[in-house]
């Protein structure tokens, strides 16, 4: 479809499951919504495609691929902008890495990752790649704050049918371990930019031996812009983890929780340090035969055992090496995939959740269940999954029946916090100093600093500060309870407070502000008494929340409504997360039944409608979006939702249920009587042929699946594969 100047919706292209969904899903989506005129384009934000547009100087014509992510930055500062945007793989290394060659082995010639550039051809092409990696698509796309919640149906039907949740007792071994100090908390300055110091910035490294480097120039901060920084000290991290490692219980399991993806130059970092201290004399024995194979135990252990196969030395060695340290956490105990083996593989805000929900458990090596130690270095976050912990331990697991729902309303916008941070993140050479130097002169932060520690400045603009509290104060009314998540004594959220503090008297409105422990225990207190409440958090808090109390009310993230308030009046619709998304595309490969849940596209899609229907005067719209809303309610209630295992309901079928229910609803509706007359045979028709659909959309379950690629699959392969129902396709079209 051509690009038009203002499509009524832009749908993205992301990828693994939700990708793979989209291509069952989105052409009922077309063909619904050209029923009542509307336009639909998609935008390519995939890894895959988000590489394949940085290098068109490498590519044949036919191969290039246009930046959509950079074109829905400017779409999404547009007051008509409406986007649904599913979830994208922000990437890791060795994710990049993976796509790099599964592009090149499809016959595209881009050029290899440069890990040490010896020219500057190779500095740029390590730059382009460098764009691409970690949190690149959110900070572009989120030009608003987030406001995230359970759908009624949703939360309805958790209630009326509770998930599995695991028992605990109160002498569970299983904890949080966070760095006695010296870590990102301790260290942070942060300070409120004034009208006399607005303008540009630099950071600068001053070397003990007198050299200086001018780590990142260029920077420029707005009056009223709260700006950090902080390091995080590489050797009191090292002997934090030597410690935890040496103060193992047995039969507990080791574990470290961080989010590579986001914190893209931070935490491979410190994932890396976790790898070298529990391999410290297999790399001490071994280092030169690791230089010289060019591993960094950055990559992790997966990547060690690939560069050492058929080396029958070191493979014995570093069996026996693994052996002698405490049992890890495993993220697949069968294929013998461990919490250090790649460090986007165990994602903070998806495993905490998943070893609270689960009674304070984890899988070890042996298969076998087991307590968990969980080290989160950094105290910035840390104590929320500590006092969680806490809390299950004194009062037992949640009743999700009766607890009341957690929604957040996150401040994001504009690149606000950690997740902004990438560009001003630094791995310190030498010992010195970093400062931030105003061109007034003003020195803004200063840290004395020494080689190998993690250095960073990030920052949170006025405007989006402002907005963030309103909407707090809005969505605390329209819910009840509510708490701002700011510690006093943390410095950044001692700067926020001083926004905070004279909005709400300005509003007349008293909501607590409270450190994030104390914030903690007061959410679950309220929500384990059956009320409502909602978490009015930062950036980074906002991610872990949305996970966690999601997978303890729910079962599942990928189920909460998303909404984000563009600041220029637009929206932007996010579906869930894709945390699972990789083990869900395995299963489809290798069995051919696809469980990811689009539940959380049906209620972006049914919001985004009725955004469209207020935003832009359409009336149809309105009756589509009222429509996907009875039509959710009824995939729930009659329990056509994906389920785990081949022979059961997938996300094909699930979809076929939610077009039926769709079509049915548009066909009863009385505000549109040629809409109901349009959709009255399409609904009859899908119920006539239920059977044969149904049959033909199952038909090849628990055979292998092609669909030509995991980062970049082939598109008539994956169509034919998620779309296997002639009959329903062509009822759809």
């Amino acid at each position: 479809m051509a690009k038009s100047e203002t499509p009524d919706i832009i749908y993205t292209q992301v990828d693994e499951a939700p990708e793979l969904a989209s291509h069952s899903l989105l052409p009922i989506i077309r063909s619904f919504a050209t029923a009542a005129d509307l336009t639909i384009e998609m935008r390519n934000i995939s890894l895959a495609g988000r590489v394949l547009s940085q290098f068109p100087d490498y590519l044949t014509d036919a191969q290039k691929v246009n930046d959509d992510l950079a074109e829905l930055g400017k779409i999404v500062k547009q007051p008509e902008a409406n986007v649904i945007k599913l979830p994208n793989i922000s990437a890791s290394q060795p994710q990049l890495d993976a796509t790099i060659k599964e592009l090149q082995g499809q016959g595209y010639k881009i050029p290899d990752y440069p890990y040490e550039p010896a020219s500057d051809e190779e500095k740029d092409i390590k730059a382009r790649y460098d764009a691409v990696k970690g949190s690149a698509v959110n900070p572009v796309l989120r030009e608003g704050n987030s406001d995230r919640r359970a759908a009624k149906a949703v939360k309805n039907y958790a209630k009326a049918n509770p998930h599995s949740m695991g028992d605990w007792s109160s002498d569970s071994p299983t904890h949080v371990a966070s760095m006695p100090g010296d870590d990102f908390f301790a260290n942070e300055k942060s300070a409120t930019i004034t009208a006399e110091q607005a303008g540009g910035a630099k950071i600068v490294f001053l070397a003990d031996d007198g050299n200086q480097k001018t780590l990142k120039d260029g920077l420029s901060y707005e009056e009223g812009t709260v700006v950090d920084a902080t390091y995080m000290s590489a050797a009191s991290l090292r002997a934090f983890i030597k410690s935890e490692i040496e103060s193992m219980e047995p039969g507990v399991l080791f574990s470290v929780h961080l989010k590579a993806t986001m914190m893209k130059v931070s935490d491979p970092i410190i994932f890396g340090h976790f790898v070298s201290v529990y391999l410290e004399d297999f790399i001490s024995k071994h280092r030169a035969k690791l230089d010289e194979l060019g591993w960094t135990p950055n990559a992790g252990i997966g990547s060690l055992e690939s560069k050492i196969a058929g080396n029958g030395e070191l493979e014995a060695d570093l069996k026996e090496a693994l052996a002698k340290r405490p049992p890890m956490y495993m993220v697949d105990s069968d294929k013998g995939i461990s919490n250090l083996h790649v460090p986007s593989d165990v994602i903070i805000d998806a495993s905490m959740p998943a070893v609270i929900r689960a009674g304070g458990i984890g899988w070890g090596p042996d298969g076998k269940a087991a307590p968990t130690k969980c080290c989160i270095p950094d105290n910035s976050y840390a104590p929320v999954y500590d006092e969680t912990i806490n809390y299950f331990k004194e009062n037992g697991k949640l009743d999700v029946t009766t607890c009341g729902a957690v929604s957040n309303v996150g401040l994001m916008a504009q690149k606000a916090e950690e997740y902004g941070s990438h560009p001003t993140t630094f791995e310190i050479p030498a010992s010195g100093k970093v400062r931030i130097v105003l061109d007034n002169g003003d020195i803004l932060h200063e840290h004395s600093v020494e080689k190998g520690d993690i250095w960073r400045s990030a920052t949170a603009k006025k405007a989006p500060i402002l907005d963030w509290i309103q909407l707090g104060i809005t969505r605390t009314k329209a819910t009840g309870k509510a708490a701002f998540w700011l510690d006093e004594n943390r410095a950044h959220d001692a700067e926020l407070i001083k926004y905070v503090e004279p909005a709400l008297k300005e509003a007349g409105i008293e909501i607590p502000i409270m450190a994030p422990r104390e914030a903690t225990r007061f959410t679950l207190e309220t929500m384990v008494a059956g009320e409502d409440c909602v978490t009015i958090t930062g950036n980074v808090l906002r991610d872990y929340l949305t996970d966690l109390f999601p997978i303890l009310e729910l079962g599942t993230s990928a189920k909460m409504l998303s909404i984000v308030k563009l600041m220029n009046g637009g929206g932007l619709f996010e579906t869930g997360a894709g945390g699972s998304a990789p083990k869900h595309v395995q299963q489809l490969v290798e069995e051919n039944h696809l469980r990811w849940d689009s539940l959380g596209e049906f209620c972006a899609l049914g919001e985004s409608l009725k955004f469209l229907s207020d935003a832009r005067g359409n009336a149809r719209a309105k009756v589509l979006g009222e429509a996907v809303e009875d039509a959710t309610q009824k995939v729930l209630e009659n329990g056509n939702s994906p389920e785990r295992k081949v022979g059961q309901n997938d996300n094909r079928t699930s979809h076929y249920w939610f077009a039926r229910y769709w079509a049915e609803a548009l066909a009863a509706q009385g505000d549109d009587a040629a809409l109901a007359e349009h959709f009255k045979p399409i609904a009859a028709a899908m119920a006539e042929k239920q059977d044969v659909i149904v049959e033909e959309l199952m038909a090849d379950q628990g055979k292998p699946a092609d669909i030509g690629g995991y980062y970049h699959p082939d598109e008539e392969k994956t169509s034919s594969v998620m779309r296997p129902s002639a009959t329903l396709n062509a009822i759809i079209a």
